[in-house]
């Protein structure tokens, strides 16, 4: 795997960036906006900018971190931290980036509590509330430690995890893997979850569950469905490995034989719809093998 960046981390004078696009009014006045100002007047520069390398001008195209250009721009800065791209185009940067995942943020807080930062700093030098650093700050109390290590890597909506706690630790573990099998992480489908879990999963099976916007029958209606779900699923999962077999050695066999030339001519004389049928089975099994990893 070719490396995107150059190794070494450059300081850049702010006068040799040249922006791809203007700050607009809207954005000025946007919380994010304000958010990263805030950041960078407490904190300074965090995640440094990406830029091309430098033209016969010496000047640099910015492919990522606008809103902190401009930021530092307002604050009069000289210069600023770089990491230099070996693309120039921005989209490839944005599709080779990780974000810090949900719950790395969360490990990320308690360890600079740990070492002694204030919540008020932290939430400073993140422009959010303290409030929101304190909720950060136990967003894994009561959550199972298999689920934690599903959604490690994962962009989770926070309130995913509020809802998640509402579950009994096995029920917690099914609905991660759902959610990592659907590619869905989002609080609308962890409360959908939520309201298709039977009473005895949850973890106070005492108290009624109340999701927003549902009433009890369709509650009820929701676990039959997911009950009916998880066991289709399942026996689907019992013979996939045998039917994927069967289907690659079935391909194999008719690439084979499609691929004598007087078996096609034959066919495509006589029976061309079922030659169609064999070539289709043959890309399908091919498409399969190439997105396995």
């Amino acid at each position: 795997m070719r490396i995107a960046f150059e190794r070494e981390v450059i300081v850049v004078p702010l006068a040799q960036i040249a922006p791809l696009r203007k700050l607009s009014p809207n954005v000025a006045a946007s919380k994010k906006y304000q958010r990263i100002a805030t950041s960078i007047a407490e904190v300074g520069i965090i995640e440094p900018l990406v830029v091309t390398k430098s033209n016969a001008d010496g000047l640099h195209l910015l492919l990522d971190g606008h809103l902190r250009y401009y930021s530092l721009l307002a604050r009069d800065e000289f210069e600023t931290r770089c990491i230099v791209s070996d693309d120039d185009e921005s989209f490839t940067y944005n599709k080779r980036v990780n974000r810090l995942a949900t719950i790395q943020e969360h490990y990320m807080i308690v360890r600079a509590i740990e070492r002694g930062v204030s919540e008020d700093k932290i939430a400073r030098a993140l422009g959010v509330d303290t409030k929101l650093i304190q909720r950060r700050r136990s967003l894994l109390d009561g959550i199972s430690a298999d689920v934690v290590e599903l959604l490690r890597d994962r962009s989770v909506n926070p309130q995913t995890f509020e809802i998640l706690r509402k579950l009994k630790p096995l029920r917690q573990i099914e609905a991660a893997e759902l959610m990592v099998s659907v590619g869905n992480f989002t609080s609308s489908y962890a409360k959908a979850l939520l309201a298709a879990t039977k009473q005895g999963d949850l973890a106070k099976p005492d108290h009624p569950k109340q999701v927003d916007g549902m009433t009890p029958e369709q509650m009820a209606r929701m676990e039959r469905e997911m009950e009916t779900l998880n066991r289709d699923f399942k026996a689907v999962e019992e013979t996939f490995g045998d039917d994927v077999l069967q289907l690659v050695l079935a391909s194999r066999y008719l690439a084979r034989l499609v691929g004598n030339k007087e078996i096609a001519g034959y066919l495509e004389r006589r029976h061309p719809d079922m030659l169609s049928e064999f070539h289709t089975i043959i890309s399908a099994a091919s498409l399969d093998q190439a997105a396995s990893p």
